[in-house]
């Protein structure tokens, strides 16, 4: 049979008891599908499900086939290496005996020679350059991606089941992946928000509230397909829009109508002249002829609402969240950091940073690369304070705020509502709920715990605590974009671009980065932050 994966009437509910399936099905065959959908609505969960990590409260799964399965972050022993994850330790200790004329000549018949070529070719595959026996622990984040995909690479599993494989990855990881994914022959299905990974695929899975659409073709088909059916759901609300106004105004019309026609047979009877028995039946009529119009007329008010409830619901879905920033009023000559001939490190003799210089001077928009380990978040810690420089000085010259990778200004044991009036203390209660509302946290949404929002919901909260209020005139960003839905993407591209505060981000995402505006970069090398 060929390789498949095939979700029937499959639903799942989080611990708290809310439904995030209900009914789904849902196949995959050999080709690369791109899951796409809203932070929160269970990209991982249907992952986790298919993996067999979870099992689902009602329905089947059947998978014919292998799965490779990469997960968001690569969980590391102290001393796990490469040659762990690819699950080849005892082959390559073998070769070694081999190779030394210490193993013996049943040992030699199930030696595979060919095992360091075909390691160094997945390895090659994910763009790493490393042994067999480097420490996971002495790889960065982004390094221990690389490995780990390279390890499903090698197994050649049917399927890959890739969850955000490129966050965390530098430009050099990014492309790498990319190409991989390109060229990928057997099946995948992707999790991700990155728009360049989500061009190389055939077809496009989204899910929402509603349950899962398919669309064939890649990220650029999809985009024009969406905003298609945007356009037409805002087409639809208009029209049920104007049908309550029209189903309002004729019936008001017909009680008009209705009430002259009734002051006139009152009129007629005070004159006398019509019997008793008539104008009793006159009376009769004309109760009747209103009870009538009356119930038409709300079976017509609930029908014009009911479609334009489901217009707007629909709307809600397609069109992402709207963020718009304060004015900071930042004059264009105000110094705002100054850096001078700053060494940092953690290390004795080891910089990460070895005498950098630079100004920030007024709005500007400052983009930091670099590869991974080059030095980026280092620099945020001096700037920030969390950590000193050996030599130089760092000068923060106006108020500023600071998103990291974690999100660590919020407490995770408060709600985002209590985490967003400590950060914001100047806010009333109306100010909060409308700032919180704008990122797409309403109501009880409001009240969640942080500690239970998903990776995307917890940036976005912190977003919402970080810009809902009164945004600094200095704003830094950790990769910003990490765990955030596309949607979500776009509307901090347009709120940032908006922004009239100066920038540094921290960023992979070129497609962000020029969305947003950036007027310099700041390129670390990896040789002492060079």
């Amino acid at each position: 049979m060929p390789a498949s994966i095939t979700l029937s009437q499959i639903s799942w509910a989080t611990p708290d008891g809310r439904s995030l399936f209900s009914d789904l099905d849902l196949s995959f065959g050999r080709e690369r599908s791109g899951l796409v959908g809203r932070n929160g609505v269970g990209k991982t969960t249907l992952l986790k499900l298919v993996s067999g990590d979870i099992q689902p409260n009602s329905g089947s799964i059947s998978v014919n086939g292998s799965l490779g399965v990469l997960r968001q972050s690569v969980q590391v022993a102290a001393d796990e290496t490469i040659a762990n994850l690819f699950g080849v330790t005892g082959a390559l200790e073998l070769l070694r005996r081999a190779e030394a004329g210490e193993a013996t000549a049943d040992e030699l018949t199930s030696a595979d020679w060919t095992l360091p070529a075909r390691i160094a070719a997945a390895l090659n595959r994910t763009g790493l350059d490393a042994e067999p026996q480097t420490p996971l622990a002495a790889l960065s984040g982004g390094q221990r991606t690389r490995a780990a995909l390279a390890a499903l690479v090698f197994s050649e599993p049917d399927f890959l089941l890739l969850d955000e494989p490129t966050n965390n990855l530098d430009r050099e990881g990014r492309a790498a992946v990319i190409a991989l994914i390109s060229s990928w022959l057997a099946g995948a299905v992707i999790v991700s928000h990155d728009r360049e990974l989500l061009e190389s695929v055939d077809q496009i899975v989204e899910l929402t509230s509603l349950g899962a659409t398919r669309y064939g073709g890649n990220w650029s088909h999809y985009h024009e397909r969406k905003a298609l059916e945007l356009a037409a759901a805002r087409h639809d609300l208009a029209e049920a829009e104007r049908r309550m106004a029209e189903v309002a105004r004729k019936a008001q019309a017909n009680l008009e109508r209705q009430a002259r026609r009734d002051s006139a047979g009152r009129k007629m009877a005070a004159k006398g002249g019509i019997p008793r028995i008539m104008l009793g039946g006159m009376k009769e009529r004309s109760e009747t002829t209103g009870g009538d119009n009356a119930r038409l007329a709300e079976r017509r008010r609930t029908q014009a609402f009911e479609e334009a409830k489901a217009a707007r619901e629909k709307i809600e879905i397609l069109q992402p969240l709207s963020v718009s920033l304060p004015a900071t009023g930042l004059p264009a000559s105000k110094i705002v950091l100054k850096i001078d001939g700053v060494t940092a490190g953690y290390r004795p003799d080891d910089p990460v940073i070895d005498n950098l210089s630079f100004d920030v001077t007024g709005p500007e928009r400052i983009a930091v690369t670099g590869p991974n380990g080059s030095g980026k978040t280092t620099l945020l810690a001096l700037i920030t304070g969390e950590l000193k420089a050996w030599a130089g000085a760092v000068a923060v010259m106006t108020g500023f705020a600071m998103l990291d990778q974690k999100v660590s200004l919020l407490d995770p044991s408060a709600s985002i509502r209590d985490n967003f009036r400590r950060i914001n203390p100047q806010a009333d209660e109306n100010s909060c709920r409308a700032a919180l509302a704008r990122f797409m946290f309403r109501a009880d949404a409001a009240l969640q715990t942080v500690s239970t929002l998903s990776g995307g919901q917890l940036l976005r909260a912190g977003l919402a605590c970080t810009l809902g209020a009164a945004p600094p005139p200095l704003l830094i960003l950790d990769e910003p974009t990490n765990h955030l839905d596309i949607d979500s993407i776009a509307a901090v591209e347009a709120g940032l671009s908006a922004y009239d505060g100066a920038l540094i981000v921290v960023s992979h995402d070129e497609m962000f980065l020029q969305n947003i505006g950036i007027t310099r970069r700041l390129e670390l090398c990896g040789d002492a932050g060079g």
